[in-house]
């Protein structure tokens, strides 16, 4: 019987180093998570991004809208008033549709030629260079994803920036499950972010409305 329980005894502590020996804790600071983070979606990016952003704008409501990027390109789906509305654009052009009035409006963008790289990545921008621009702490760990609070460094110049955001990041792929933060009195939460978005999916195909009335406005 003692040899028994010896045998046992050699099986479990063999079990418990090589447990030790193969995962081993490695603890990572928030901004090496978030550095990493910038790392992986600067690669991830190339192949396009969609997200849902949820805002609650005072006296309006609550809104929510699904966007694709790719290149220079977006596509966007929000209601307005009810109505589905879609968006497309590429360089300085922007297709809207209006699905209850059957209405495409095409116009020209002015200046966009001329605005920051940030504008033109749409939403996904405020995922770049917040390593920069922002202190973090790790607020929350589960064996998921670290949440992490984003706090704007002092000295910063841009004060359009949010004081404060809210960043999940997954574990898995270092990339951003959601960012959520309040500016301006509009609270903003991006989320269902994912990488891989076809050409098709942001690129305004006039057949594919060909009763549409359209509105030319360029």
């Amino acid at each position: 019987m003692k040899r028994f329980f010896s045998f046992l005894l050699t099986v479990f502590c063999g079990l418990m180093l090589t447990v030790t020996t193969v995962v081993p804790a490695v603890a990572q600071t928030p901004e090496e998570i978030v550095s990493r983070m910038e790392k992986e979606m600067s690669v991830q990016q190339k192949e396009g991004v969609y997200m849902v952003v949820d805002m609650k704008v005072p006296i309006i409501g609550s809104i929510s809208t699904k966007s694709w990027m790719r290149d220079n390109k977006t596509r966007m789906e929000v209601k307005m008033m009810g109505v589905p509305m879609i968006s497309w654009v590429a360089d300085s052009t922007e297709w809207t549709y209006n699905t209850k009035k059957n209405e495409l409006e095409i116009k020209k963008l002015p200046n966009l030629q001329s605005s920051s790289k940030s504008d033109s990545e749409g939403d996904i921008s405020m995922f770049s260079g917040m390593v920069e621009g922002y202190d973090f702490t790790l607020q929350k760990e589960t064996p998921d994803e670290w949440q992490i609070r984003c706090t704007r460094s002092k000295g910063v110049d841009d004060k359009d920036s949010p004081k404060t955001m809210t960043l999940i990041v997954a574990k898995a792929t270092f990339l951003p499950i959601s960012l959520s933060f309040k500016t301006s009195g509009v609270s903003i939460s991006m989320r269902d972010i994912t990488f891989g978005v076809p050409l098709s999916k942001v690129t305004f195909n006039p057949a594919d409305y060909p009763d549409a009335t359209i509105i030319d406005k360029r």
